[in-house]
């Protein structure tokens, strides 16, 4: 992949039209050709050289001309984050620098004065670190000014290094603890993760206290939702879930800093309403990203897709699918080169799911959006997410009754995973691969009491009770119920919501 086009992928319009400009205010000469080679590039020019140099195709003038235009557009994007996302934080800066040059000038009334405006936001940003070194100046400085009481200083010096040191271990603990996830989810690496969660907070000594500060919670809810997502039950994160409301609701009035923050937390809670199936719930809280997103506009990319996502999986499940259909379409159409591969291919997939469970030929030709192996989608998707994808892909070819295909993939599933599934004690995806496989070679089985009770308990148990496992089940289901998938699987759903258990009577 080409730097440039990455880097010149980040920007929106307006930013393109601010960075030509920025290159003409800056360029000295006439003749240099930085802004000619951003627009081919933009373009996805392969001949940009022959168009920059003619014949000659002088090679080093060229890569010379590469490097200063990325130079250019670094320092171009580090500018304009810092005006949007850290206003706070350019501004903490500013009086700090200007304190200490003060102090250092023998103006101590102003220099003071300086600090306590970058102490006052430090502490509103929880810029502990920072904090720290306005802190240090004014001990330093303490003995000029008469006014300053050195023993409430020293206390607050104090309690901003316990800060520092509950920051700190937060993040030992969340990146030993996310390079663990992204073994268990890339590499197919498999450990107990609950008893690694629960060594990892005894051995960093971690409270809950620890947890309630904006960056902290959403570090923790980031590890809760894979964690919840890994073991296929969203129930085991309820207390963290309850924390994070209490936590918000008394977070009545936020700095422009946190809200990058506060939205993933909402988008987490979003998510695990919605795999408990509190729908409502879960498309208010999506409701709250909206409403931060259009004061915000510059986390809108990275959060619109996902959300959409979200909004369309409650409208799916809780029976409205023609609007989430058209959610995700619209969604879809916006995807553009600055949009990160996993929202598209997320977006794309969940398409493909609700076409296949309302019999659309249409999702025969989506998974042909896939272009890559097993392999790398494992490496950029995860295990988990790459082994649905393949289920997926089966059941479509089951659906529109290419058998042979279907059961060539069941063959190539299981030589590809089968010994993971086995080491991760995840046995029941096999029984359910074999139940596909007895259909695809003789498909009247369905009717047999016998192979519908297989299938009833797989249902039954609890671990399918995940939206999305039940919606793979469904699809048996629905060979013999002589239905879409899409509506034995709100069936199902209104069964165990009615009873708390799946009852198969009910399915007739």
């Amino acid at each position: 992949m080409d730097v440039l086009s990455d880097l010149i992928n980040l920007l929106n319009d307006k930013d393109k039209v601010d960075f030509k400009a920025y290159l003409k205010h800056k360029n000295k000469r006439q003749d240099v050709k930085n802004i000619r080679l951003f627009e081919l590039i933009q373009t996805d020019d392969i001949n940009a050289i022959n168009k920059l140099y003619g014949k000659l195709k002088n090679r080093d003038s060229y890569h010379a001309l590469r490097k200063r235009l990325h130079d250019s557009l670094l320092l171009f994007i580090s500018q304009k984050t810092f005006e949007r996302g850290n206003q706070a934080v350019y501004e903490l800066l500013r009086y700090l620098v200007v304190g200490r040059y003060l102090l250092e000038n023998n103006l101590t009334k102003l220099g003071f004065r300086s600090l306590d405006k970058a102490e006052r936001i430090a502490t509103e940003n929880e810029e502990y670190n920072l904090l720290q070194e306005i802190l240090l100046l004014k001990l330093q400085f303490a003995h000029l000014n008469e006014t300053i009481d050195l023993e409430e200083l020293s206390k607050g010096f104090i309690w901003n290094q316990t800060q520092i040191q509950r920051e700190a271990k937060m993040k030992l603990a969340y990146a030993q603890l996310r390079k663990e996830l992204i073994d268990i989810q890339l590499k197919g690496k498999v450990i107990d993760l609950t008893q690694f969660i629960a060594e990892t907070i005894q051995k960093y000594k971690i409270s809950m206290l620890d947890f309630m500060n904006y960056k902290s919670l959403y570090q923790v809810l980031y590890l809760a939702n894979e964690y919840a997502a890994i073991n296929q039950n969203f129930k085991l994160v309820e207390k963290y879930v309850s924390r994070s409301y209490q936590f918000i609701e008394r977070k009545k009035e936020e700095s422009s800093i946190h809200m990058y923050y506060k939205i993933y937390i909402l988008y987490y809670l979003a998510n695990f309403n919605f795999r408990n199936r509190n729908y409502a719930k879960s498309t208010a809280i999506l409701d709250q990203i909206s409403s931060i997103l259009s004061d915000h506009p510059d986390y809108w990319n990275q959060f619109y897709y996902r959300q959409q996502l979200l909004y369309a999986l409650n409208l799916h499940f809780s029976g409205h699918p023609t609007q989430a259909l058209e959610t995700l379409g619209h969604a879809l159409k916006k995807v553009g080169k600055n949009v990160k591969m996993e929202d598209a291919y997320d977006l794309q997939i969940c398409l493909v799911m609700f076409q296949t469970q309302h019999h659309d030929r249409q999702a025969r030709a989506g998974l042909l959006r896939f272009h890559h192996s097993d392999a790398w989608l494992e490496k950029k998707m995860g295990m988990l997410w790459s082994i649905r994808k393949s289920l997926l892909e089966i059941l479509v070819y089951g659906e529109f009754e290419e058998t042979d295909l279907a059961s060539a993939r069941i063959k190539s599933f299981r030589r590809r995973y089968r010994n993971y599934l086995l080491q991760t004690k995840e046995e029941k995806v096999l029984d359910y691969v074999s139940l596909l496989e007895n259909f695809f070679t003789h498909p009247s089985v369905v009717h047999k009491e016998s192979f519908q009770h297989k299938v009833y308990a797989l249902l039954a148990l609890e671990e399918n009770s995940d939206l999305f496992n039940l919606s793979f089940i469904s699809w048996l289901v629905a060979r013999w119920e002589r239905a879409t998938t899409y509506e034995v699987t709100i069936q199902i759903l209104k069964i165990q919501d009615e009873e708390g258990v799946f009852s198969p009577i009910k399915m007739t």
